[in-house]
C-alpha cells in the first residue's frame, strides 16, 4: 500500500530515525553528481594511449542514480554541543510515486518554470 508523500517543511526540527542528533529542515533538493570531479580515468596506465573523453561530453551535473526514487533533503544538523553543520540527508525508507520522481528529477523544460515548486496532484 503505497501512502501520500509529505514534504518536510522549512524550518522545522526532526530527529534521525536512531535518535542521535536533530535536524532542521532547509528545503528539497536533489542529489547531483559532479562529472569533473570524479575520479576518472583511476587507472592511467591500463590506457597506454589516449584517455577516455566521456567527461567532456554532456552535462555537467548528473542526478545520483541511487538517490532519484527517494527524497532527499538540505538539512542543517543540530548536534548539543557542537556548531550546527549544513549537508543533505536522503531518506532511502521512503520512496517516490512515479509522478513525484518525475517532477522531482525532471528534465522537461516545463519543470524549470518559477511557479512550479510543487507537484500537481499534491
Amino acid at each position: 500500500m503505497m501512502h501520500k508523500f509529505e514534504f518536510f517543511q522549512f524550518g522545522t526540527i526532526r530527529s534521525s530515525l536512531g535518535g542521535q542528533y536533530s535536524y532542521k529542515i532547509i528545503g528539497p533538493c536533489c542529489r547531483l553528481y559532479d562529472r569533473e570531479e570524479l575520479p576518472w580515468p583511476c587507472s592511467r596506465l591500463a590506457w597506454r594511449s589516449k584517455e577516455p573523453s566521456w567527461r567532456r561530453i554532456g552535462a555537467r551535473f548528473v542526478a545520483d542514480m541511487a538517490s532519484r526514487k527517494c527524497p532527499s533533503y538540505s538539512v542543517e544538523i543540530l548536534e548539543p554541543g557542537s556548531k550546527p553543520m549544513k549537508t543533505v540527508i536522503t531518506f532511502f525508507s521512503d520512496k517516490f510515486s512515479n509522478e513525484i520522481q518525475e517532477w522531482w528529477y525532471s528534465k522537461k523544460p516545463g519543470s524549470r518554470e518559477p511557479g512550479n515548486i510543487f507537484p500537481s496532484n499534491i
